[in-house]
This record gives structure tokens, C-alpha cells and sequence, in this order.
């Protein structure tokens, strides 16, 4: 379903090219295709190898880089940025890539994820005479690059990167080459590919398709790739901690057509669906998901049960972003100015509606209504994920339990809640079994903490809500 309806938002995409004669054009197809990462803003920096130029605003991508916007990104290397502000808030100066004109040459970042101890770095930082120009916490690694001395650039980086804790996929970017840093935890999703002679990265591998590039491999935990003129090498700037990407990569996020630590998201997605029929058969007419990012899972419950998928919810995608606002009765029109149910398959039918995930819990509400009003005898709403009860503090925007309606009900008073005949969430083990394990049975590894309140990072107070305790 549409962020803007469901309140869940992932913080950001980054894309990334070296060796390509049109390089930022690259950029603006691959940016495109990771555009459901993130709507608020989106930025752009390009080089010639002498100099570094950028690019940006706040909107879609289609939107900032028209065509006489391009004519000024020129060079062979340039990196992306698509933001749905979470750490730092939104504002111009917070979209990225953040640019850096320095005596000495030029610097870029582009980040994807949040740093759970920058509060505390920026603090430090500032003591020693250091001046901020954005609430991001991105920017606190550009400061501490800069205050890694007479050292190699790549040392200074790997010094930095060590220093900061939490989820992050990192690009940064001079005139004469482009690094690539994933946490050691491996948290948030990131790729190389090769297009041509040169390289991309890029969060997810739909991007690759998009504009023609090869998968390579993964982006490791703790890995720094450094790719210049000459190719690319790799140093590791941190051992490998447990590997704990984010399960909602799978379960919302990522789009269909990616693959993540070599795991289909649609197949992923429809494996979760077929293992809520294993958990949750039901007698009913017609299986329907809420578009779009439940619809694989709707289609392995049918598939599974062998009850008929049918369209009984329909999206609206040519609504504009505006018509979205934070009052509780605009939100209220705006899920039926995006949805509409099909009346001629729901009206007098039993109706399954499979949902990825339950967060505020209002928008479930209004979909069964909507779908009672359109004749639906009964509503079984089925959810591909457990209840999320805990905050996220890695780039995704729920930083408190309060927000959170799993939390503070059980499932039977969410059922009473949202009006539905019965509701079941999928178990933690059926999610992980679903999403797929090694040869040996191992799990490719997961961060559970919005299910489970198991953190895979410490997390700081200055990371916390003033109320909130974990």
C-alpha cells in the first residue's frame, strides 16, 4: 500500500555509476526505479574528474531533473539520492547527496539507513569547533572524514565508518573515485553491478535492470569498495557482525522484482503468503491484497488454499501526493481517494484480505469497511508479518511503541478494532521458514526488532523518544 496512506516509510535509495559517459543520466533511470524508497526529495552529483556539481530538490525525480537540469550534470561517475525524511527531518538542505567544496577538493554522500549514535558524535564534533550546515546525521561522517588528518582518504573513511553505529549504506564520492561502505551488520540492502566498462551500486537490483547493468554480487557487511579508473577493489573496514537485514525489505520495502542476499522479493513475498495458509485456513470465496506490496503474498495464499485471487481492491495511481495531509479526516478521504473496492467481486462473498502489516492501524479499519459497504458478507484480514510492537531506530519511521497499535492490543482487540470477522498475523518462525534459509537450514540472517524488541546495535538514549524506554 501507498506510504503515504500506511505511515510506514523506508528513509531512502541511493544509486551510484563510475565509468559511464552519461553517467548522471544513468543516475536519473536508476534513481526512478528505487523512486518507492522515497518521495520527498531526491539529488544528484556528477563529476568530470576535476570537479564535482549537484543537483537537487525537494519532490519526485521526474519532477527536480528535467531535461535542461540534466544538460548541467555532465562526467563519467555521479551518485543519487531519493529521501523520505526519517533522522534530521525534512528541508532542502537535508536532501542528498550532501556536497562538500573543501581547499583541497570535493566531496559527496549519499546514505541510506540512520546512525543511532550521530546525536552523540555531532555533540563532540561541535565541542571541537566543528560547524553543521543539516540536522542529517549523514553530514557527521562528512566531518569526521575531514578530521582523519594527513591519512589516505580511504583510511580516513574506514576510521570514520568505524566510529558510527546503526544501519547504513553509504556512497561517497570524489573527483577521482567512488566508495561504497554497507554496515557490519548488512542491515540495509546494496548491490554492484557492471554496466559497460564501468560500475553501478544501487539499493536494490530492479535498478539494474532498469538501465542495463549485470549483476555482480552483494555489497558485504563491514565491506568498503573503492572504484576508480582502474576497477574496483575491496577492503573490509569492519568485521562482519551477525547479518540482520531488515526483514521489512521483504515484506514491504524492496519491490518485487528485487533480489536481496539472493532471495526473490516476489518469491519471498508469495512464500510468506503460502505459509499464512498453512497457519491460518480459512473458509471464504474470494482472496484479495491490499495493492500493491501485499499482492504476492494475496497470491500464494491462493495459490496454497486454493481459493480464487481475485482484483477486489483497486489503486488509484493518479493521485497526487498533495491531496495526503496530516489531519485525521483528509487521511480518511485519502484512503478512498487511493482505494475503491471492486464491488462486483466482493458483494456477497467472504472476503480474505491479506495485508504485509498492521502499524497505526486506521487505514485497516477503513479497508474493511470500505469493503463491508461494498457487500462483502465477511472480512478476514490475514497479515504476512507478526505484529510490530517495537520502534525502529535504522531509517524506518516509527521511533516509538506509543505509535504503534500492536503494542498497546492484543489481536483479538485489533480485531474489534478495525471490524474485521477474525485476524491473524503470521508467526516470527513462519515469516523467517517463508523468506527462505541456506542449503544447511541456516537463515540468510534478519533484523527482527520491530517484532521481536531484539536490537541488533546498541541503541543509544540520544537515540530514544524523550518517553520511550527499551
Amino acid at each position: 500500500m501507498l506510504a503515504e496512506i500506511r505511515g510506514l516509510n523506508e528513509e531512502c535509495g541511493v544509486f551510484g555509476v563510475w565509468g559511464h559517459e552519461d553517467a548522471a543520466q544513468v543516475t536519473y533511470y536508476g534513481l526512478h526505479s528505487l523512486q518507492h524508497r522515497g518521495q520527498e526529495g531526491t539529488g544528484i552529483v556528477s563529476t568530470d574528474g576535476k570537479k564535482l556539481k549537484g543537483m537537487k530538490g525537494e519532490g519526485l525525480v521526474s519532477e527536480i531533473f528535467t531535461p535542461e537540469a540534466m544538460s548541467e550534470l555532465t562526467g563519467k561517475a555521479a551518485i543519487g539520492h531519493v529521501r523520505y525524511a526519517t533522522a534530521g527531518g525534512g528541508g532542502y538542505e537535508n536532501v542528498q547527496p550532501l556536497l562538500f567544496h573543501f581547499q583541497s577538493g570535493s566531496m559527496a554522500l549519499a546514505h541510506n539507513g540512520n546512525l543511532v549514535n550521530a546525536t552523540g558524535l555531532k555533540s563532540q564534533l561541535e565541542a571541537q569547533g566543528s560547524i553543521f550546515q543539516t540536522s542529517s546525521d549523514t553530514e557527521v561522517v562528512a566531518h569526521l572524514i575531514r578530521r582523519g588528518g594527513f591519512q589516505a582518504f580511504n583510511e580516513r573513511v574506514k576510521n570514520a565508518l568505524t566510529m558510527v553505529k546503526g544501519a547504513y549504506a553509504f556512497l561517497i564520492m570524489t573527483e577521482t573515485e567512488l566508495m561504497v561502505a554497507l554496515d557490519p551488520n548488512g542491515m540495509r540492502p546494496l548491490s554492484l553491478g557492471k554496466l559497460g566498462d564501468g560500475y553501478v551500486v544501487a539499493s536494490e537490483t530492479c535498478a539494474f535492470d532498469v538501465v542495463g547493468a549485470e549483476f555482480i554480487r552483494d555489497v558485504l557487511p563491514g565491506e568498503l569498495l573503492i572504484i576508480d579508473d582502474n576497477g574496483f577493489r575491496s577492503e573490509m573496514f569492519s568485521v562482519a557482525s551477525n547479518n540482520a537485514m531488515c526483514t521489512m525489505e521483504y515484506v514491504y520495502f524492496s519491490r518485487p522484482d528485487s533480489n536481496i542476499n539472493g532471495i526473490n522479493v516476489h518469491t519471498a513475498r508469495k512464500n510468506l503468503g503460502k505459509r499464512l495458509a498453512i497457519e491460518a485456513p480459512i473458509e471464504a470465496d474470494v482472496v484479495t491484497g491490499v495493492p500493491d506490496s501485499s499482492i504476492s503474498a494475496a497470491i500464494g495464499y491462493a495459490e496454497a488454499t486454493g481459493i480464487p485471487y481475485e482484483l477486489g481492491l483497486i489503486k488509484n495511481r493518479y493521485v497526487g501526493r498533495t491531496f495526503i495531509q496530516p489531519s485525521q479526516s483528509l487521511r480518511e478521504q485519502g484512503v478512498k481517494m487511493k482505494l475503491s473496492p471492486v464491488r462486483g467481486v466482493v458483494e456477497g462473498k467472504r472476503v480474505i484480505m491479506v495485508d504485509d502489516s498492521i502499524v497505526r492501524g486506521t487505514t485497516s479499519k477503513r479497508i474493511v469497511t470500505m469493503l463491508r459497504e461494498a457487500g462483502a458478507t465477511e472480512v478476514h484480514v490475514l497479515i504476512s508479518s507478526p505484529p510490530i510492537k517495537n520502534p525502529c531506530f535504522y531509517g524506518i519511521d516509527t521511533s516509538t511503541k506509543e505509535e504503534l497499535i500492536a503494542s498497546k492490543y492484543s489481536v483479538e482487540e485489533l480485531r474489534e478494532l478495525i471490524g474485521a470477522d477474525s485476524l491473524i498475523f503470521l508467526s516470527t518462525e513462519g515469516m523467517i521458514d517463508a523468506i527462505g534459509r541456506t542449503d544447511e537450514g541456516e537463515t540468510k540472517g534478519h533484523c527482527l526488532a520491530c517484532f521481536t524488541g531484539k536490537y541488533p546495535t546498541e541503541i543509544y538514549p540520544s537515540t530514544l523518544h524523550p518517553y520511550e524506554k527499551v
